[in-house]
């Protein structure tokens, strides 16, 4: 059993930053693939950027475009999601996942085992 949960979201105006957390615990966290994904109100979840169990390789959703990064800390069990220029449409759930191995298949939410709870980002215009 994996349990993660996320933190740091909140009501942050355009352009503004924001470091969402997620804490894993009950699997050996530097051995899985994380992921973040978002769910807009009234929309699909999407992918937003993933992380290999190393941190060597990062992959990101089409729509980030050197806005936001992930990054981890194995030592914390804790794999971060800084994002930046925050838009209005960044509106979202955010939601944090594992994965048992790295591939293009990454970007589907059905490569995922594991679910947190989700942290709520509001990007107000």
């Amino acid at each position: 059993q994996v349990k993660l949960v996320e933190s740091g979201g909140r009501l942050v105006q355009a352009g503004g930053s924001l470091r969402l957390s997620c804490a894993a615990s009950g699997r050996t966290f530097s051995q899985v693939v994380m992921g973040w994904f978002r769910q807009p109100p009234g929309k699909e979840r999407e992918f937003v950027a993933a992380i290999s169990w190393s941190g060597g390789s990062t992959a990101y959703g089409d729509f980030v475009k050197g806005r936001f990064t992930i990054s981890r800390d194995n030592a914390k069990n804790t794999v971060y999601l800084q994002l930046n220029s925050l838009r209005a449409e960044d509106t979202a759930v955010y939601y944090c996942g594992t994965a048992r191995n790295w591939g293009p298949s990454l970007e589907g939410a059905d490569e995922y085992d594991y679910w947190g709870q989700g942290t709520q980002v509001t990007v107000s215009s």
